[in-house]
This record gives C-alpha cells, structure tokens and sequence, in this order.
C-alpha cells in the first residue's frame, strides 16, 4: 500500500515571494562573502526566488522558511533513491567509523565497486574513480585523444558535459532565427573560456545523420571521438533515434574513432545498464556520476580494457589521478547503491512512478487544451508544450518554454519543485511512490490555470 503524502503539507495556500523571509536575510548575507550569494552560479534564481534549504528527506525538501515541497529537481538527478536513504547513509557511516575517509591508498572497495559496475554494465571492462561528471568527462576524453593520438572532438547540440573550459560552449539557440538558413551561432558560457579552447571542437545536430557525415567528411582521421548523451539531461531528455545512435557506433568504426557516451545523467537512472542496455549499443569509453552515490559525490569513466589501459606511466601513455578520488565515503556510497539496485525493484519502481505522474500531467494538460509531448524514460521525463516531440536541441526552440516556465514557477507557488526551464527533465526516485497523486493533480490544475490567464 502506498503511503500518502497530503497536499496540505506543502504551504499551498502561500505565494513564493511573500514566504522567503529567512530564505532572503539569507542571500543578503551570503552575497557578502560569495558571488552572487551562492556556490554554484546555477543556484543563483533572483533576488526574490533564490532558495535556501534546511533539510531534505525522502523526495522532500525544507527551505529555510519552513515550506516543505516535493522535490522533482534532485538536485539534477543524482537523488535515485530518495534524500537520506538509510540504506546508503548508514554504509557510509560504517566506512567513516571502521576505515577512514581517505589516505592516499588504494583499497578493497575500488575492485569492489568496479566489480558491481560491470555486473550491470557490460560495456565496462576496465574503469577509473573521479569525484564529478566534469572530471570524468576530462578523463574519458583525454584518454581517448590519448588512445588515438587525435585532438578533435564532435559534440551533439544541447549536450552537457560538465564545467571544463573546452566543452563550454553552446549553440545560442536562444537567440536563434529559427526562420534563417543558417546554424545556431556557437557562443561561450560566458567570460574567461578562451577561443582557442574550440579550435579541437566541432558540434552537430541530434539525429542529424547528413550533418554527422560531413563533419567526419571534413576532419576524417582528425576525430579522436564523439562525446553524446544518448538521452540529453540537460536538453528536456530529447533522445537519439536508434537508427543515430547505430550510425555514430558505425561510422566511430569506421574511421578508428571512439565513441564516448556520457552517462552521468541516465547512468543507474534510466535502467541498470544505462542507456546502453536501453538501445542495445555500446560505447567505447562511458562517463558515470549522479546516481551512482544517490547524492554522494562519486564519479567514474571507464569502457574497452585497450582503451582503458591506455592510462599509464609508459612513455606516450595518459596521466589520471586526483587527491580525493576513490574516497571512502565516495565508494561506500556507491557499493551500496548499486546494491540496491542490482538486488531489488528500485528502478522498476521509478519507472512505475514517473509513468503514473506523467499520467496525471497529461490529463491536467488536456482539460486546459495545451497540446504537449512527454520525452525521455519515466525516470527523467521531459515536458514539451507543442505538437512533436522534439529530435534535437534547434526543435526545442519551437515548443512554448515560456508556458512552460509559468507553469513551472507556479507549482514552486504550490509546493512541488522542479527546474522552471522545459530543458531540464522531471527527475523521480524511488521514494516519489510516496506522493499523492490527487495532491499532485490538484497542484497540477492551479498551476496550468494561472499561467493560461498569465
């Protein structure tokens, strides 16, 4: 039976802009010592809105005004099963009580850890520790330029691949003519990348197999990899056909490329092997992170053993290491996780969950005659307002974000939170069979009907 969580609980009858008393003294006084005001740059979501929390269990969190909200957000995914799962807390706390934290050693739980990853990924022969999708994306690509001796790389557009200078920079679809002839421009995230970071980069539409053709047409044996979320995370989970995804394992092939999927989204999340056990393809080197630790900071790149082995003190081999990588809390937490779901129902629940919420937004969006897609696996789903589903990041661009960011602002209003932009998914762990789903169709509908008059 499942265990409701009322809608009373979530301050409904309150707006957002007059309950962030303690949550603003907060930012005031945090802007004196951080840019901003905050640690991450994404966290930063206005003077008024920015938020402060001082709790989190289950799939709820607390913010510093004491509203408790349903959490969607996940802190970008990485919450699979639920926030304080004590499951994985207490492995962690054993580790810290019995073994340590870190010392500059290796120990049992790499090999232990490792060992699970490739019971559930047979991709995986051999693997390295990181502490952040970012550093694992470093590695893998590294390694790969290393393994071919090649510096370009192909990304996708609207991909994500972490905070490292050579993948910040985008297509500004934003500001795209969607009328004109031309490609988005490629812009940086911001100040301070360099141009010549993009001098061994060159980008190309999802599912755009002519594109990917000329590209390889172009730069031939210059390609040292093709780094792709097969289900883009940060891109409202707009996914590769099957018919892409073989194209990019054949023509990787057949030009002595790597193919790099980056997993640090769908990895654990979208089925225990990945994406890769979903679409049936492998890949040459795979980046994890996320929900690998269920929020413990654990990350790890890894694939063919020859590629793999590549990393080396040998002359001509690559160089990876970190003070802080294969940590004990780190790999504590991520043994426990993969245990949890290797060994039971956990994602079969989170795939039961996102397709019964996903349920209860269709019919909310119906009864107000907004026409609307569903993307991605029910464990990361994305929400597109319009008539298709989107197939590369240039589509995106033609649903109604601004609808959508209304809707999503408003059920901030009403105690369920989530990103307010359709390019980040809706993201459920296990502990989500816990909501109610009247609560959530209630909030659904006076979300929608205030941004309708909005």
């Amino acid at each position: 039976m499942r265990r409701n969580i009322k809608g009373e609980t979530f301050g409904l009858k309150q707006k957002m802009n007059t309950r962030k008393i303690v949550s603003k003294a907060m930012l005031d006084q945090a802007q004196r010592h951080m840019p901003m005001g905050v640690a991450d740059s994404y966290r930063y979501w206005g003077e008024d809105n920015t938020v402060f929390l001082q709790s989190m269990q289950g799939c709820t969190i607390t913010d510093c005004d004491d509203q408790t909200l349903v959490d969607f957000r996940l802190a970008y995914g990485p919450i699979i099963l639920g926030y304080r799962d004590k499951r994985i807390d207490s492995a962690v706390i054993d580790a810290i009580t019995n073994i340590g934290t870190i010392s500059g050693f290796s120990t049992g739980l790499d090999s232990e850890v490792i060992a699970l990853v490739k019971q559930l990924c047979p991709n995986i022969e051999k693997m390295r520790f990181a502490n952040s999708g970012t550093e694992a994306v470093i590695g893998a690509v590294r390694t790969a330029r290393g393994f071919t001796g090649r510096s370009k790389v192909v990304v996708v557009e609207g991909g994500f691949h972490g905070l490292y200078d050579e993948m910040m920079w985008k297509s500004d679809v934003d500001n795209w003519d969607m009328d004109s002839q031309s490609a988005p421009e490629i812009i940086p995230f911001g100040a301070g990348i360099p141009e010549s970071t993009r001098d061994h980069q060159v980008s190309v539409p999802l599912n755009d197999i002519g594109a990917l053709e000329a590209v390889f047409a172009e730069y031939k044996d210059q390609i040292a990899a093709i780094v792709i979320e097969p289900i883009m995370g940060n891109c409202g989970s707009i996914a590769s056909t099957q018919q892409y995804l073989q194209k990019l394992r054949d023509i990787c092939d057949e030009h002595q490329s790597l193919l790099i999927m980056d997993e640090v989204k769908t990895g654990f999340r979208v089925a225990k092997g990945g994406v890769q056990e979903l679409y049936g393809i492998k890949a040459d080197l795979t980046t994890y992170a996320k929900a690998m630790g269920n929020g413990y900071p654990v990350a790890a790149f890894g694939g063919r053993a020859d590629v793999m082995d590549k990393i080396s003190f040998d002359e001509g081999g690559v160089t990876h290491g970190g003070t802080y990588t294969a940590n004990m809390i780190a790999l504590s937490a991520a043994k426990a996780t993969l245990t949890v779901l290797a060994n039971t129902d956990a994602l079969a629940t989170i795939d039961r969950v996102g397709g019964e919420i996903q349920q209860v937004l269709g019919e909310v969006f119906t009864k107000f005659g907004v026409e609307y897609r569903f993307s991605g696996p029910n464990s990361m789903f994305g929400v597109h307002f319009g008539s298709e589903v989107p197939a590369n990041y240039r589509d995106w661009k033609k649903t109604n974000s601004d609808l959508y960011t209304d809707f999503a602002m408003n059920l901030i209003e009403n105690g369920l939170m989530l990103e307010p932009d359709s390019r980040e998914p809706w993201f459920i762990c296990e502990a989500h069979q816990s909501v109610d789903l009247d609560w959530l169709r209630d909030v659904a509908e006076r979300a929608m009907a205030k941004a309708k008059v909005m």
